[in-house]
C-alpha cells in the first residue's frame, strides 16, 4: 500500500496493479491525487540474462531490417549488454509503447518510434511492418508474453530473431497480499495491461476470492482484446482505457471509479 503525501486525498478506495514486482511506482504517481490506494499483486520479478547465449542472441536481433522492444525491461536489460546494444547498426527500432520508446531514447536512440495505440496490435499496424515477407525483424524481449506479435509476423512471412534479453521469474501470490486486499478500502479497481499476468493471478486465486472478483471487481484493461479476456473469466464491469501507460490506465480507473460512485 502506498503512503499519502501531505497534498493526497485520503484513500477511499483500491486500486490493484499486476505490473512486475518493484515496478507499481508509476501507478501509485498516477494516482498520487485520486483518493486511491495501490496494491500490487504481482505474478513476477523481471531478471536481466547478462551472459553470452543472451549477448549472441541479442547481436543477431540487432542486425535484422527492424528491431521490435517488447518493453521498458527489454530495453534496459538490452542495454546491459553494453557493446552489442550501443554498437548496433541504425536500423528501424520499434517501441510496443511510450514506456519502451522513452527507455530506448534515455539510451541515445533517437531514431526508435511507436505507434499511437500502445498495444501489440498499434505496433503490427506501423507501415514499417506493412510488408514483412522475406525479411527479418528483430524482437527483443523475454520468454513467454507478447505472443500475437512473433505469431503475426512469422504468418505474414517474416523471419523472426527472438532475443530473450530477461525472463520473468514467476512468483507465488503470497496470503498475505490478498489479507491486505480485504481490508483495503471498496470499491476495488483492478488494472491489466498483461494478459499472461491476469492468467497468473487468476490461476493463483482460491475460489472463494475468484467469486468475490467476480461479483465486486471492476476492471480496466489496455485493450479490447483483454476486456474479451476478463469477461471470460467473469470479470463482468471492465472498462477499456485509451491505452497501457500509467498515465492512461489510472485515468480509466478514475473515471470508472467515479461511475461506479455516482450511479451506487
Amino acid at each position: 500500500m502506498q503512503a499519502m503525501d501531505k497534498h493526497a486525498k485520503p484513500c477511499g478506495w483500491t486500486f490493484v496493479s499486476l505490473r512486475p514486482q518493484g515496478q507499481h511506482a508509476a501507478l501509485r504517481v498516477a494516482l498520487a491525487h485520486s483518493g486511491a490506494c495501490t496494491l500490487g499483486l504481482s505474478p513476477w520479478r523481471l531478471q536481466r540474462r547478462p551472459d553470452a547465449a543472451g549477448a549472441g542472441a541479442l547481436r543477431t536481433a540487432l542486425q535484422a531490417s527492424a528491431v521490435i522492444f517488447t518493453s521498458p525491461g527489454a530495453v534496459e536489460a538490452a542495454a546491459s549488454f553494453g557493446d552489442a546494444f550501443l554498437n548496433a547498426p541504425e536500423r528501424p527500432w520499434l517501441a510496443v509503447g511510450d514506456g519502451t520508446l522513452r527507455a530506448l531514447r534515455a539510451h541515445g536512440i533517437e531514431h526508435a518510434i511507436a505507434p499511437s495505440r500502445m498495444d501489440s496490435e498499434g505496433l503490427l499496424a506501423l507501415p514499417v511492418l506493412a510488408d514483412v515477407r522475406g525479411k527479418t525483424i528483430g524482437l527483443v524481449t523475454a520468454p513467454g508474453g507478447r505472443g500475437l506479435i512473433a505469431a503475426d509476423l512469422q504468418a505474414r512471412g517474416a523471419q523472426l530473431l527472438r532475443a530473450d534479453v530477461y525472463r520473468r521469474v514467476p512468483l507465488r501470490l503470497p496470503a498475505r497480499a490478498l489479507a491486505r486486499l480485504s481490508r483495503s478500502p471498496r470499491p476495488w479497481v483492478l488494472a491489466v495491461s498483461s494478459g499472461e499476468a491476469l492468467e497468473r493471478v487468476w490461476a493463483q486465486l482460491p475460489p472463494a476470492w475468484r467469486a468475490r472478483w467476480q461479483a465486486g471487481m471492476a476492471v480496466v484493461v489496455a485493450s479490447e482484446r483483454l476486456a474479451l479476456q476478463a469477461r471470460a473469466l467473469g470479470l463482468a464491469t471492465v472498462r477499456v482505457a485509451a491505452g497501457p501507460t500509467a498515465a492512461q490506465m489510472a485515468a480509466a480507473a478514475v473515471a470508472l471509479h467515479a461511475d461506479r460512485t455516482q450511479h451506487r
